[in-house]
């Protein structure tokens, strides 16, 4: 059934898995009358039975967060009977028993009015979601639940923030638990064919470090089985120079440590530079993880389509499409919303504090993209870019970074459009047309339709301006790059970070990166000697 597993580590990441899981949900259809749905719901989800016989859906995923950090959720979540935890103490302690329990957090009125089956449910605000668990959408099996009681959420007694923390940490777990075998290896079992498993994960805090040693682990146990690593980084914040030198550590140690044994590393943050039709609260987790997933669940849409349908694009196709020599496992993630062409008028009002780029994608008459700037497919920039977070970028620094950079594969995601994808008969053989262009140096890209739009629910934020004849379902263009920005990111960063490790870490830090450097210029020449005559 191609099942992919997934893991949450931390609070940010459980924000960014909460939005994309209620997207999962939002496609099943209960309706017998209607069309089938187009996803392979097995892909995620796990077939169960709950205590009374009645058969149970669940995600297959891990869901790790500190002590304080799953809000008002619990552990049974509904579908099974927690019991009473003071009886079963009662059977291996025969002295007395001393109950000490904190105050339980509230539940939201989203959450009553979910638990009650109220059709319309209350809409949401920022100060309503104080938790990721404010705004899910269906329950968890008990076994997907982990909270680590060693770190407190928002400590600043023991904060959770040093690289080494989490490498620490993970020892203490694993040396007690076995935590593959407790908690990874039961999910595994249940799958029939797993293509892989994705992991959403802080890459500049301690979660980076807690997610090396894992997927350490993990590829010793699974050593052919694609891991997709989504690290998330916070955009950058001027004037808190040491929390963002910490930050800036972290990212390199991540990004050094976990490219190399991942099949896919994708860095995430708040693009610096947002289109007008973006207006969001960059302080708000609820509306920038929606953003994010909303890039995410259109780039993983074609591991789970139904075979026979559209082209379908397992995780192992979508890594041959962007690695292209074979050490490039490094991809920068981009998207915009596309738009009726009778309906591109959008507010001029930029969110606060954040700034705009008026660019909007536009559909012709035929459906297709129609690019501003006419510059080749492989190379056009959508309107975000997930990439990087730097507060200096500006709309015309990155387009100039952008001309003298190279592509070496791309997969792009389009959803949502009436149009249909090329027929097969029309397609060459896609080894032996990607052998053609790898050898003549031009880009590899991989394209992929479907009919499905982008569902915006009552989970989920209003972030998107209205603009005439709007929908709650829009079409999406995404994409995932290989390019040579990722070498210049990367060695910005190693010159940066220089300054700031221990002389002890630095050489092997510096050497990591500077591998990674390598693999990004290998056989690309950008011809910006010619230009200096």
């Amino acid at each position: 059934m191609h099942e992919i597993l997934t893991l949450q580590l931390g609070h940010r990441a459980n924000y960014l898995a909460t939005h994309f899981w209620n997207t999962q949900e939002s496609y099943f259809n209960y309706d017998v009358a209607s069309e089938p749905s187009l996803i392979d719901h097995d892909v995620h989800f796990r077939l169960g039975q709950g205590p009374g016989g009645e058969d149970t859906y669940t995600p297959r995923t891990l869901i790790y967060d500190l002590k304080g950090g799953f809000g008002n959720l619990q552990k049974w979540g509904g579908l099974y009977d927690q019991g009473d935890a003071t009886e079963d103490l009662k059977r291996i302690w025969n002295g007395s028993v001393v109950k000490q329990q904190a105050a339980p957090i509230t539940q939201s009125k989203y959450q009553k009015a979910l638990d009650e089956g109220l059709e319309k449910v209350p809409k949401l605000s920022s100060q309503d979601v104080r938790y990721w668990s404010d705004f899910a959408q269906l329950f968890h099996h008990p076994r997907s639940i982990v909270q680590i009681n060693d770190y407190e959420l928002g400590s600043t007694l023991l904060p959770f923030e040093k690289w080494s923390s989490g490498e620490e940490l993970f020892s203490t777990l694993d040396k007690e638990h076995d935590l593959l075998d407790r908690d990874i290896r039961p999910w595994a079992e249940e799958c029939d064919q797993m293509q892989g498993i994705q992991i959403f994960a802080g890459a500049d805090d301690a979660w980076g470090g807690f997610t090396s040693r894992y997927v350490e682990s993990l590829r010793d146990e699974y050593g052919k089985t694609s891991l997709w690593f989504w690290g998330l980084e916070e955009a950058g914040a001027p004037g808190q120079n040491t929390t963002q030198s910490l930050r800036t550590v972290n990212i390199a140690q991540s990004l050094q440590a976990i490219s190399t044994l991942v099949s896919l590393y994708i860095p995430m943050a708040l693009p610096s530079i947002l289109p007008q039709y973006v207006q969001l609260d960059p302080n708000s987790a609820w509306h920038v993880s929606g953003l994010l997933s909303m890039a995410l669940e259109t780039m993983t849409l074609p591991s789970r389509q139904k075979p026979g349908n559209t082209k379908r694009g397992l995780l192992s196709d979508l890594e041959a499409a962007l690695n292209v020599n074979g050490n490039q496992k490094i991809a920068d993630l981009q998207s915009s919303l596309l738009v009726d062409p009778l309906s591109q008028q959008t507010r001029t009002k930029s969110s606060a504090g954040m700034a705009t780029d008026s660019r909007i994608r536009v559909l012709d008459g035929q459906g297709l993209v129609v690019h501003e700037d006419d510059m080749e497919n492989a190379k056009s920039r959508l309107d975000m870019d997930f990439s990087s977070g730097k507060p200096s970028q500006t709309a015309l620094s990155l387009r100039q970074w952008d001309k003298a950079n190279h592509v070496f594969g791309k997969v792009e995601s389009i959803r949502g459009l009436p149009t249909s994808e090329p027929k097969s008969d029309e397609a060459t053989d896609e080894a032996t047309s990607r052998k053609r262009r790898r050898l003549a140096s031009l880009p590899n890209v991989e394209k992929y339709y479907h009919p499905l739009p982008y569902p915006l629910l009552d989970s989920f934020p209003e972030i998107f301006a209205p603009t005439e004849g709007a929908t709650k379902a829009p079409a999406i263009h995404g994409s995932l790059s290989t390019t040579t920005r990722i070498s210049k990111r990367t060695q910005g960063l190693q010159n940066m970070v220089s300054r700031m490790v221990n002389v002890a870490d630095r050489e092997a830090l510096l050497n990591g990166l500077g591998e990674i450097v390598e693999a990004y210029e290998e056989g690309w020449d950008s011809g910006s000697d010619e230009d200096s005559d």
